[in-house]
């Protein structure tokens, strides 16, 4: 059995744990078996059931007088601030106590090992993977976690020459009082949560927080491919607090990390070093897969990893589940599932990468719909709308684009599928990439992706 992350500095010590999905039980489990005097609480009664079967206690904090615990650990998806903030962290913010997240507890029981922290609206998940098989293939002690699904605290604990490679959300951000990332990650801002963070402005300050408390013997990595970003690189430098890297998929950067034409070249040392043409990494197409692969690449420079094993590591990813994710090809038809896109920046990566595209969109609308994906419109052969937003979408396509209101997943699949094989074209693409959230019809982005491969998996020559 792998050996289980202990916090010693709670020992005694009385927290509340609130949420308790697969982060906040792991911390309410943790923290118990660490000493902890553990209050725990969700406002679901089946998760509260789930968490007294494992010996924990259940209080809501929202009730309880807060005076003399040591912190709250929340689960991110609960607001603190905006919209509203749940009143059990009302209740801790009036009593003075800390908020914080299962990450700030790994921070505290692991000192020793050093820690990557990536963020951006979009790529964080490719590139903290990508940074993951990276360091994994030079030969580190590394494990990677985060907001990719993997609780902090269920990971092993690493010493020192560990190295934990986290994906961090704005929401986990705000809950991180005093962890340092030796290696912070932004790679983009476009709007996003704006409900969670009071608008766009509270939003880039969350993303922000990951270069809090650096100094000269950390390194921040920021693409300068969004204005947003680009500012934030500019204080950051005008701050000279820590060692700064620029990186961008869109132009050359002097004394940075950049990729033009696919050549992925670096100029940290003012020479321009031509890496590889990531026209060739078959699991990173497209520019913002190479953004990605710029900023795992200005990781790998941190850790002195060589051009050529970087470069080996690129081409060997393996890719990620929901993420342009090739499920099949079928009487010359490619299937795509990049459930992953929720909002309309990540589905322009997808649909700027394919031609003869059947698009299947739809679900949960977010803030601002797809009229910024417009300049796509072209190369969309037909869209296949589901969910809640197909109304709103199918406004939005109006006579531009020829669409379909599918209304569920299945009838999409069935219709893109015979339209496509109708239309006999060449290198046609059944591409999901939703541009919404998946909460109308599915529980999560990762059940809209499985069904998808299910659904294509049970056409005729669907699955190998």
């Amino acid at each position: 059995m792998a050996e289980a992350i202990r916090i010693p500095s709670v020992d005694k010590e009385r927290l509340a744990v609130l949420g308790l999905a697969r982060s906040g039980l792991a911390a309410a489990e943790t923290l118990k078996a660490s000493g902890a005097d553990v209050w725990a609480w969700d406002d679901d009664p089946v998760k509260r059931a789930r968490a007294e079967s494992k010996g924990l206690v259940c209080r809501d904090p929202a009730r309880t007088d807060l005076a003399g615990f040591l912190g709250m650990v929340m689960s991110p998806g609960i607001p603190h601030t905006f919209p509203k903030p749940h009143p059990a962290a009302a209740r801790a913010k009036a009593a003075g106590v800390p908020l914080l997240s299962d990450i700030e507890l790994l921070g505290r029981a692991c000192p020793q090992a050093r820690y990557i922290g990536i963020t951006g609206t979009n790529g964080k998940s490719t590139t903290t993977t990508l940074v993951g098989h990276l360091l994994q293939a030079s030969g580190r002690k590394v494990r990677v976690g985060g907001n990719l699904g993997v609780p902090a605290l269920s990971l092993v604990p690493l010493g020192k020459g560990g190295i934990y490679v986290l994906e961090m959300s704005s929401y986990q951000l705000e809950l991180i009082p005093r962890l340092v990332f030796d290696v912070a990650v932004l790679l983009n801002i476009t709007p996003d949560h704006l409900e969670r963070h009071g608008g766009m402005d509270g939003y880039i300050a969350a993303k922000r927080r990951i270069f809090e408390r650096q100094d000269s013997e950390d390194t921040a990595i920021v693409a300068l491919d969004d204005p947003d970003s680009e500012a934030v690189y500019d204080d950051l430098v005008a701050s000279g607090r820590q060692q700064v890297v620029p990186i961008s998929a869109t132009r050359m950067v002097m004394g940075g990390i950049f990729v033009e034409d696919g050549l992925l070249t670096d100029d940290s040392g003012g020479w321009g070093s031509p890496v590889l043409d990531l026209r060739l990494a078959p699991t990173l197409p497209g520019r913002h897969n190479w953004q990605n692969a710029a900023a795992a690449y200005a990781v790998g420079r941190v850790f002195e990893i060589g051009d050529r094993a970087v470069a080996r590591s690129l081409l060997s990813y393996p890719g990620l589940a929901h993420r342009q994710e090739r499920i099949a090809v079928i009487d010359g038809i490619t299937y795509i599932n990049d459930s992953k896109a929720t909002n309309a920046a990540a589905t322009g990566n997808a649909l700027a990468c394919y031609e003869s595209i059947y698009w299947i969109a739809g679900g949960k609308a977010k803030e601002g719909g797809i009229e910024s994906l417009a300049p796509h419109f072209h190369d969309i052969r037909h869209a296949f709308l589901i969910g809640e937003a197909a109304d709103e979408f199918a406004r939005t396509l109006g006579g531009r684009v020829s669409h379909t209101r599918s209304g569920d997943l299945a009838s999409a699949v069935a219709s893109a599928t015979a339209r496509a094989r109708a239309d006999g074209l060449r290198n046609a693409i059944v591409l999901l990439s939703p541009a919404c959230a998946s909460f109308d019809q599915f529980v999560d982005f990762e059940g809209r992706g499985d069904a998808f491969r299910a659904l294509v998996q049970a056409i005729p020559g669907g699955r190998a």
